[in-house]
This record gives C-alpha cells, sequence and structure tokens, in this order.
C-alpha cells in the first residue's frame, strides 16, 4: 500500500530488500562467530568466568544493588525532569518575553553543557557548600546533573510536540472563549502527549544509561561500578561486561515495551471518546424542519 511517504516496493526491490536481507544476516553471523573465536582464543569462555553469574553472590552482593541504585538515580530524575521539562517547554511558548528570555537562556544553557560536567560541578558543589555525607553525595551529584540537562532536553521535546499540533486546535478554543491556560492544559497537552511520548520515552532510556557516568568518574556504586568491583573478585571482566550489558538491554526493553503499551492504550482512548447518539434520544426541532426542507417563503433555510 503507498502513501505519501512510502510507496509499494516492486517486484525488483523486493528481490533486492531480500537479498540485502540474507547478505546482512550472513555479516552478523560472521561477525558473531570472529567474536566467539577471538573469546575462546582468550579463554574468555571458560566455565570458572561465568560460574559466579549462576550463584546468588554475584548478584545479591554486587549485581542487583548496582541495579537498585541505578534505577533509584533514574527514577527521581525521571520524577523531577519531566515536570521541570514541561513547565520550561510551555513557558518557552509564552506571550510575556521575559518569560520566554528567561526560560530559553536556562534551556538553551543547560542543553548546552555535558552531563557529565554537569554532575562534576554539582558534586564540587555539595563538596563545599553543604553538609551531605559522603555516602549520599553522589547520589546527590547524579541527580542534580542529569536533572539539569534531561530536564533542558524534554522542554524542547514538550514544545516541539505543542507546536506540532495544527494551529486551528488554539483558534477553536479562543473562539469558544477558553483562556490561553485553559488551552494549553485542555486542548493543547493532552494531545501533544502522544506525539511526544516517543521522544520522551526515549531520553528517559538515556537517563538510565547515564547513570553510569556517576558510577564511573564520581564512585557512585550504580550498575556499573558494581560490575568492576565484581569482576576484580572474580576476574571475568569480558563475561561481567556481557552481563552488565544485558542487564541494560532488558531494563531498557521492558521501559520501552510499557511506553509502547501506553501509547497505544493513549491512542485508543482518544478514539473511544466520541459518542453516537441514537435517533430517539435526538430532538428534533420540527420548525427546523419545515424551514430546511418545507415549502412557500420559508423553503432553502432562510440564508
Amino acid at each position: 500500500m503507498s502513501s505519501v511517504l512510502y510507496d509499494t516496493p516492486g517486484p525488483r526491490a523486493k528481490r533486492r530488500n531480500v537479498l540485502l536481507s540474507v547478505v546482512f544476516t550472513l555479516l552478523l553471523a560472521l561477525l558473531l562467530w570472529w567474536v566467539w573465536l577471538k573469546m575462546d582464543d582468550k579463554n574468555q569462555l571458560e566455565w570458572n568466568l561465568w560460574e559466579p553469574f549462576t550463584t546468588g553472590e554475584a548478584w545479591t552482593t554486587y549485581l542487583l544493588p548496582g541495579l537498585g541504585n541505578t534505577l533509584k538515580a533514574a527514577a527521581i530524575s525521571m520524577v523531577i525532569a519531566l515536570p521541570l521539562g514541561a513547565v520550561f517547554g510551555i513557558a518557552r511558548m509564552s506571550d510575556h518575553a521575559w518569560v520566554r528570555g528567561v526560560a530559553g537562556t536556562v534551556v538553551e544553557f543547560f542543553r548546552a553543557i555535558p552531563v557529565l560536567l554537569l554532575m562534576l560541578f554539582a558534586n564540587e558543589f555539595y563538596v563545599r557548600s553543604t553538609d551531605i555525607s559522603s555516602e549520599q553525595r553522589p547520589l546527590y551529584a547524579v541527580v542534580t546533573g542529569l536533572v539539569l540537562y534531561n530536564a533542558s532536553v524534554l522542554a524542547e521535546i514538550v514544545r516541539a510536540g505543542i507546536l506540532s499540533l495544527p494551529k486551528g486546535q488554539t483558534e477553536a478554543a479562543y473562539a469558544v472563549g477558553l483562556r490561553k491556560g485553559q488551552t494549553m492544559s485542555s486542548i493543547l497537552l493532552p494531545q501533544a502527549v502522544t506525539a511526544m511520548l516517543p521522544a520522551i520515552v526515549s531520553q528517559l532510556v538515556v537517563i538510565v544509561k547515564d547513570t553510569a557516568l556517576g558510577g564511573v568518574m564520581l564512585g557512585f556504586t550504580e550498575l556499573l561500578n558494581s560490575r568492576s568491583t565484581l569482576a576484580a573478585n572474580y576476574a571475568n571482566v569480558i563475561p561481567s561486561f556481557i552481563v552488565v550489558g544485558i542487564i541494560y538491554i532488558v531494563v531498557n526493553f521492558l521501559l520501552t515495551s510499557f511506553a509502547s503499551w501506553l501509547e497505544k492504550r493513549l491512542r485508543r482512548s482518544k478514539k473511544s471518546t466520541g459518542a453516537v447518539l441514537g435517533e430517539d434520544t435526538v430532538e428534533v426541532n420540527p420548525a427546523a424542519v419545515r424551514g430546511t426542507y418545507g415549502t412557500g417563503e420559508n423553503a432553502g433555510g432562510g440564508f
């Protein structure tokens, strides 16, 4: 089926696509086979390197606590960054120039700074200016950096999602007497959420992965940092990297799957909001019927 953006491939295009798919599959299989051989040559497939992951100690002592800290930092950052990003995204569309200027400056400033630099700055700020304990300081620094950077990115996602809606939505809301705040909260935002959801989820996945920066640079005991301690104790660097990589894939897959389910649910709920009225529930005005379909001087409906 053809559309504006996509043409149905013909017989030659179908054969070419099948051929490219086969070639890609063969190249991927060769790559995996080469990696397997190299790991085998370096004795990275020996059972004693993988055995720790079949016991409870490696999980309860290292991986699960690290995963818990990763999810904790990511969850706190998401809860703060999402509403903060929405506020700044809406503020960038304000009718007041000073509000747009302040919001735009904040968003562009923090969006231009690497998230790792924000984490390092926050850590130094907490060291020199607060009484936060050394055990909690890495968590505070990681969350601060993630919130400042990702709230700025989410602000642009919110602004782009709202601006992507047809202007007729806003004009119709103003025509029935709604104020701008009412239009934004009741008309624009509910419609824009569905359009923004894929980009928002992508940014939430980035938040989960960027917690690893705190483990590398600040000693935050998240999943990747816990992996290094595990690898030092069991001398299984490569297997530990592989297992931790699989854990990240599973966590992010669950997050994106939930977001896909939520998006489909939102779309279904919006499609099912219209009610169809039966004939017995509609009150017909006889005068209107006569004025529209009758004969005589009222025929034609009074234009």
